[in-house]
């Protein structure tokens, strides 16, 4: 891919402890479902999503000069400004963890941490978040690569110039997902008894009457744990293991 430009950013959290890049991009393996493609012989990670007034653009990170991580605009119109805030995003520059590092650097068996790991890619919105996690329910992994696959390539807007296939699509919008039948969630994505979860959930977004992302931008003290663990629990296709997945991807 050509590279349109280029923008660095520092690897450090919120508390100016450092980031480890590759630990971070390996951190689990939903992030390396599409749109997001993980590179572990380049150690790259590339990510297509919407900018508002920019459609879908993908952007591809890897490390840059020591202590820096490099992200270069290979397709779309996102603004080197927009770019910069998903990647730190993305990346959870503004978690900080040295809380944590304070208290691990003391015991030998995990003071390796504290050279910048233990933080965990996220995506950019709440709700891919949690389809992504129904999707991983009660099935092979084949099958949650197959029905994100799904999702994304036939709903998600592309970036110009892509080819078919899920890569260089953003994540679908919940207004794409509510707009499709049960046909579709049962015979294109193959989701089974999760299609009705995950048309259900988008219809409730995309209508305004469920809230995610406030999840995601809710300290811990305004909104603690038990409760958004409740509020997981309450959406549809989400039991124990869901709400516990989709909470460590909060950082909860």
């Amino acid at each position: 891919m050509v590279v349109r430009w280029s923008v660095e950013l520092a690897l450090r959290g919120a508390g100016g402890e450092p980031v480890d890049f590759r630990r971070t991009i390996a951190s689990h393996g939903v992030a390396d479902l599409p749109p997001n493609r993980i590179d572990e012989e380049a150690w790259t990670l590339e990510l297509t999503r919407l900018f508002q007034g920019a459609g879908a653009t993908t952007i591809r990170i890897s490390a840059g000069r020591k202590g820096h991580a490099r992200a270069e605009v290979v397709a779309g119109r996102a603004s080197a400004a927009q770019a910069r805030r998903a990647v730190a995003h993305v990346l959870r520059l503004d978690e900080d963890l040295s809380p944590f590092y304070a208290a691990a650097v003391s015991d030998p068996e995990l003071a390796w941490v504290t050279s910048g790991a233990g933080r965990m890619i996220r995506s950019p919105t709440v709700f891919e978040e949690v389809v992504k996690t129904i999707c991983t329910t009660n099935c092979t992994w084949s099958a949650t690569i197959r029905m994100v696959s799904a999702l994304v390539e036939h709903l998600g807007e592309p970036v110009p110039g892509s080819s078919d296939g899920p890569l260089g699509h953003a994540f679908p919008t919940p207004e794409a997902m509510a707009r499709k039948k049960s046909a579709f969630y049962s015979e294109t994505v193959r989701a089974g008894y999760r299609g009705e979860y995950l048309w259900s959930l988008a219809r409730s977004v995309a209508f305004g009457r469920l809230d995610l992302e406030r999840l995601g931008r809710t300290s811990a003290d305004e909104l603690p744990d038990d409760e958004v663990e409740a509020q997981l629990l309450a959406l549809p296709g989400v039991g124990p293991y869901g709400a516990a997945h989709i909470m460590m991807l909060l950082g909860r």
